[in-house]
């Protein structure tokens, strides 16, 4: 299993008392799959993809990833993790403006021991003529498509998106999610999703239901639906 996550709990100070946000998550999802978690405002979904992440640390529990236990991990070796294994994907596209469309990705292929070349990753996502724009000139979408290229450019194991189209109109989230799939099946990452949009969870291998920190529901499906046909 690629993905092995077992009895996570965590919970932040609340005054005198303490906020359970994870109450023993478990999941698992293997290599190359599409996990999706799904879950409205504050039932955890951010603070577990942290955690996984290497972002958050977790009270208790068990993360895998790739055969290597994050959890217990000291600061340094959670930067290499983070560094060479996992790409990051979020809402807003946290480009640097200044900096040009190639710039904004070399700046993280710089610092990766197994970096893709840029001509590839620009290709892939379809930029290829927009290398020397700056984020200013580009569309939402786009920005987006920037934003991928950045995560992917290290050859990452695992893609982490957090409401990667919550900025977007329909047909640009689509297009976007689209991409991810074709990014799936072209390089091999694993990719864990979380959104609250449920027609997504139609794209992915694994779905997993969270509410109030707990995993109320796995769904598996055998086949799954290209994203150009979802739907909300």
């Amino acid at each position: 299993m690629f993905i092995t996550v077992e009895n996570l709990k965590k919970s932040y100070q609340a005054g005198e008392g303490k906020n359970e946000v994870l109450k023993g998550v478990c999941l698992t999802l293997e290599k190359g799959e599409v996990g999706v978690i799904l879950g409205p405002s504050g039932s955890g979904k951010s603070t577990l993809m942290n955690i996984i992440g290497g972002v958050d640390h977790a009270d208790s529990g068990s993360i895998r990833v790739d055969g290597l236990e994050i959890t217990a991990l000291s600061d340094d070796k959670l930067t290499d993790y983070r560094r060479n294994s996992i790409g990051f994907i979020f809402q807003f596209y946290n480009l640097v403006p200044n900096l040009t469309v190639a710039e904004n990705i070399e700046v993280v292929s710089n610092i990766s021991k197994s970096a893709l070349n840029m001509d590839t990753v620009l290709k892939a996502v379809g930029l290829e003529t927009k290398k020397r724009s700056f984020p200013r000139e580009l569309s939402g979408g786009e920005q987006q498509r920037v934003a991928i290229a950045r995560a992917i450019v290290k050859n990452p194991k695992l893609l982490l998106c957090d409401e990667p189209t919550g900025a977007l109109d329909y047909e640009t989230s689509r297009g976007v999610l689209s991409l991810l799939q074709k990014i799936n099946r072209d390089f091999g990452s694993a990719i864990l999703m979380i959104t609250h949009n449920t027609a997504i969870g139609d794209m992915a291998n694994k779905v997993y239901k969270l509410r109030g920190g707990e995993i109320v529901e796995t769904v598996r499906h055998d086949e799954t639906l290209a994203a150009e046909r979802i739907e909300w």
